[in-house]
């Protein structure tokens, strides 16, 4: 991984940030408490790309395996799970984890949830036949993105569905206001990048030569903005 910030210092970062600074304006943000109105439409940009991803998936999991890659708070795994889907559900921030736990509901049938505090790359977690890392990867530059998906595809059958932070005026907007904040008040910096430069970094990365991009869709929610991608097996 050879962009100029390693994914092992970022990583380092956004455990600080989710599990210390923000885990509780992140309890409030995935949960039914009412927010202020910038956070509204990041809750609802957050829905309907979780909903556009479970589009992506079959609506039977029984007897398959997915992993949730950067889990938060649980919300896609449980989903995932009462389809039937055996689910690993990772995160690095140790609180969003405990939090994640005490929400997750009953699940009747055959699905379950396995909720765990780690790095979402780490291959001891197992072999999937999906990956899905919902605004996981954001913060990453797109080489560093790029490398995680590699080493994911090492142990993913089918497909994995990402998101990355696309560059528009308003993200790039959002992103240089954000630099204004003191260090200590803002998150690790979401890195926008070109739909079509995640793409060829892709078609390049020798550990993805048997993968390559399939359906996209990008949604703009105030201030969220994300756009997912299908990543499949060719």
């Amino acid at each position: 991984m050879s962009d100029t910030i390693s994914y092992r210092e970022r990583l380092g970062a956004i455990e600080t940030y989710f599990d210390r600074t923000a885990v509780h304006a992140w309890a409030a943000l995935t949960s039914d408490a009412p927010v202020g109105r910038i956070r509204a439409t990041v809750r609802a940009g957050r829905e309907e790309m979780r909903n556009t991803l479970l589009s992506w998936l079959p609506h039977d999991m029984t007897g398959l395996r997915l992993l949730d890659a950067g889990c938060g708070t649980g919300a896609f795994a449980v989903e995932a799970a009462q389809r039937g889907a055996e689910v690993v559900a990772v995160d690095i921030a140790p609180n969003l984890i405990h939090l994640a736990r005490e929400r997750t509901p009953h699940i009747a049938g055959a699905g379950s949830v396995d909720f765990r505090v780690g790095d979402m790359i780490d291959p001891a977690l197992g072999t999937f036949d999906y990956v899905v890392s919902m605004d996981a990867l954001i913060h990453y530059a797109p080489g560093d993105a790029v490398s995680a998906l590699s080493r994911l595809a090492e142990n993913t059958r089918r497909a994995m569905l990402v998101t990355f932070a696309p560059r528009t005026r308003a993200l790039a907007l959002m992103h240089t206001v954000g630099k204004i904040f003191p260090r200590g008040d803002r998150s690790p910096a979401i890195i926008p990048v070109s739909e079509q430069r995640l793409i060829d970094g892709i078609a390049r990365e020798p550990g993805l030569k048997d993968w390559q991009a399939g359906r996209t869709h990008r949604v703009s929610r105030g201030f969220y903005i994300s756009q997912g991608l299908e990543v499949i097996t060719r």
